[in-house]
């Protein structure tokens, strides 16, 4: 009743309409179809009979002829009238959802008011993933169109990254002996749908879809099935206007409170409500609808001469339709109702349009003055209708494309229901494919969640579990070193350079900047451990010098003894060129001045080393041995080994010399700042070189072993050197192994190990003698002990 009112007051409004069809009445005729294609069929065919007699093919007069056909309000009634009507040029203008044709020719002659399908589904898969809803079941009607959306367009959501607990089918509607499968097909689905774990279901369905699912919730609750929960939302299609059958309007609708639809855009006409309001059986005896309506809806019957039933309520056909409740009737216009209002003045212009063209051309000018048959003309309306453009009394602007569907979106209606069985309609949102921005989606007060499983949250990566949908998936934390800073992502990411995770993972925190300082614990310890040994060698200095005169000091060469001892010194001096924050200067000096010193530390105990075992050779007087034994020996020796470690450095410092440095990498947490050595080459060159001549040193002190003990060093100078090359030796994959600040603290005890082992070896049985033993360092002494 809602569409035929929409018809006539689409039809009232023209005839008081001066500006359109002036001097022109249009009259319409209703024909139901049951939803039925045999029903169609006939009601397509008396549309072509005259006279009021079912003779198809036949035409009596020019008046009362179908010049366009209304069809809907489902696809399948029009896909049915198509053919037939093709065959008279007939346009047909649906407001249902639109057919697929098989045939140019019967798509020629159809105008749809409803949209591109395109965008509704665009529409629903935006909808979809706005509200992150990737886990939905799906029920589909039973017929052509279901089956087309199932192979079409679920393959596409699929590819937009939603997955599907279920896909079912909803029975159709079919003839009353088929009830009984309906029902029980429909129960089955229905519990299907209320035992997955999807919290969405989309509905694509048709107008009578509606009363098929409020028989299945009405048979639920009869046999004690669980109704549906208030956080499952129902998404329907625009073509499933709320619909009932009569003797459904007095059932619960609360299974509708929170679903989400999609309708062609509407606006509000004014005076459609009044309209209603007058109308009624009293005022329109001629509408052979409208009565039996009354009597179902106000649950009635208007007396008759019949009537034997003395009980039943009697219609007195001023009952109001506003008391109504909206589940049987709705006062405003809806968006099928909206469609067919549209299609009435669609046709009305075009009619309008072959008035004019008609009248510009000055042909049959007496027969113009009298009245205009339009039905001749007809077969050119499908043309005009295509090319039609018009503001309706809403203010909105109606018009078609290419393929003669309208140029409209979908507007996105929440469901609200009350107790007392009315509804709300609430418009939340638009689909609008024309716009040139995304327009914002304002959001339910409570958004439900519909996901195979929980999100991923920040910190942790999604990993798909076998044998399941895509959407189906593991939450594993993040590696070392990566994080994810939203939720489900695919993979976690690393942290910007200079940046690193936080705890959780889900976010970068600044690396700060750290170095070997005197401040922490490991660099004060070290530099009070090289400070120590300064002082010791210094004291040791000291004692050598003041006891020179003394036979201990005299008998080991002791300007080699005062050199070696200052070169300690410095060497101890050195390792505070590691700790401090490294600049441009200490870079540049700290190995090479450290290289320099220890290589004129260790000549110098080459050189005691050959100038002892020279001293045994020389037995004679006069031997050649004695003359090489003077002091241009030890200091050549020193001098060409310390020069050719010279060399090296300056090479060093000129091709690749270090500089202070970033390491961003080594510790996750800290950038260390340090001195990138420039060429690990000539790094290694220098420590080759010092250990040569600490192998070398060793090679010639253990030749020298077995010399008289007053006067031999070699065993002490074999011990130090084998110190030297086992701290170095271990050095080399310690330092290669270490991260950081420890770098240097193995290269720092490195250099006062190899130092120390020296001074310890070489000094501290002459101190000892010469401070604790006083009485052994003496001529006599040694002389005795010689002999």
């Amino acid at each position: 009743i809602w569409g035929g009112g929409a018809l006539v007051f689409a039809v009232k409004e023209i005839s008081e309409n001066l500006h359109i069809l002036p001097n022109i009445t249009l009259g319409f005729q209703i024909y139901n179809s049951h939803f039925s294609a045999s029903w169609t069929y006939l009601a397509s065919m008396e549309l072509l009979s005259t006279q009021k007699k079912f003779i198809p093919n036949y035409k009596c007069d020019s008046i009362n002829n179908a010049v366009a056909v209304i069809g809907g309000p489902n696809s399948n009634v029009c896909l049915h009238m198509a053919p037939i009507l093709d065959l008279y040029k007939i346009p047909q203008v649906t407001y249902g959802s639109a057919p697929v044709l098989h045939y140019r020719s019967q798509a020629d002659f159809v105008q749809q008011m409803f949209p591109k399908s395109t965008y509704q589904y665009n529409g629903i898969l935006h909808l979809l993933l706005h509200f992150r809803w990737r886990w939905i079941g799906v029920l589909y009607l039973d017929d052509d169109n279901g089956e087309r959306f199932v192979q079409n367009v679920l393959p596409f959501f699929s590819e937009r990254g939603i997955c599907f607990d279920f896909i079912q089918r909803l029975p159709r509607q079919g003839f009353t002996g088929e009830l009984q499968k309906l029902i029980e097909e429909g129960l089955a689905t229905y519990k299907t749908i209320m035992r997955n774990t999807s919290n969405v279901l989309l509905i694509h369905g048709e107008i009578q879809t509606m009363p098929i699912l409020r028989l299945l919730i009405a048979g639920s609750v009869y046999l004690d099935m669980p109704s549906k929960p208030d956080d499952k939302v129902w998404i329907m299609m625009a073509q499933m206007d709320f619909t009932s059958f009569a003797f459904q309007g007095r059932w619960s609708i609360d299974f509708l409170h929170g679903t989400i639809s999609l309708a062609v855009h509407l606006k509000e006409v004014l005076g459609f409500r009044e309209f209603l309001q007058t109308r009624n059986p009293i005022s329109e005896k001629e509408d052979g609808f409208i009565q039996s309506f009354w009597e179902n809806v106000f649950e009635c019957f208007f007396s008759s001469p019949t009537s034997e039933n003395p009980s039943e309520r009697t219609c007195t056909g001023f009952e109001k339709l506003e008391s109504l409740p909206g589940s049987l009737f709705e006062m405003k216009m809806t968006a099928h109702s909206y469609s067919m209002y549209n299609a009435v003045y669609a046709i009305a212009h075009a009619l309008h349009h072959i008035h004019l063209l008609k009248f510009k051309q000055k042909i049959m000018v007496k027969r113009l003055r009298k009245s205009i048959d339009l039905n001749q003309y007809h077969w050119q309306l499908h043309h005009l209708l295509r090319k039609v453009s018009f503001n309706n009394s809403a203010g909105e602007k109606i018009s078609f494309d290419q393929s003669g569907e309208r140029i409209a979106g979908f507007d996105i209606i929440n469901w609200i229901t009350f107790p007392n069985q009315s509804f709300l309609k609430a418009k939340v949102g638009k689909i609008d494919p024309y716009a040139s921005s995304k327009k914002e989606m304002r959001q339910l007060h409570t958004q439900p969640i519909s996901l195979c499983n929980n999100n991923c949250l920040q910190g942790f990566y999604k990993r798909k579990k076998e044998g399941k949908p895509f959407c189906c998936y593991d939450c594993l934390p993040c590696p070392k070193g990566k994080i994810s800073t939203q939720k489900d992502m695919d993979d976690c990411v690393q942290c910007l350079e200079g940046q690193f995770p936080n705890h959780a993972k889900d976010g970068c925190l600044l690396k700060k900047i750290t170095y070997l300082s005197y401040r922490e614990p490991l660099g004060f310890g070290l530099t009070i451990f090289a400070l120590c040994l300064f002082l010791i060698t210094t004291l040791m200095l000291v004692i050598f010098i003041k006891h020179q005169g003394t036979p201990i000091v005299k008998a080991n060469n002791r300007n080699l003894t005062y050199a070696l001892l200052i070169s300690l010194m410095l060497s101890f001096l050195c390792a505070l060129l590691f700790i401090g924050q490294p600049r441009k200067l200490t870079c540049l000096l700290r190995q090479s001045a450290f290289g320099i010193i220890f290589t004129f530390a260790v000549s110098c105990v080459l050189a005691k080393t050959i100038i002892v075992v020279l001293a045994f050779k020389a037995t004679k007087p006069d031997s050649q041995m004695r003359k090489c034994m003077r002091k241009p020996l030890a200091i050549s020796i020193v001098f060409v080994c310390s020069f050719v470690q010279l060399i090296i450095c300056i090479m060093w410092l000129i091709i690749t010399p270090p500089f202070p440095d970033f390491d961003m990498h080594s510790l996750a947490e800290e950038i260390l700042l340090e001195c990138n050595e420039g060429s690990m080459v000539m790094f290694y060159c220098v420590l080759s070189f010092m250990s040569f001549l600490a192998l070398l040193s060793f090679t010639v002190a253990f030749f020298a072993r077995n010399l008289p003990d007053t006067f031999n060093e070699a065993k002490f100078i074999t011990f130090s050197m084998l110190m030297f090359c086992s701290v170095w030796l271990t050095f080399v994959p310690t330092y290669l192994s270490a991260k950081g600040k420890y770098i240097l603290a193995v290269e720092i005890f490195s250099i006062l190990a190899s130092s120390a082992g020296l001074l310890i070896c070489m000094f501290l049985p002459k101190s000892y003698i010469i401070l604790i033993k006083p009485e052994l360092n003496n001529r006599d002494q040694l002389i005795r002990i010689k002999n």
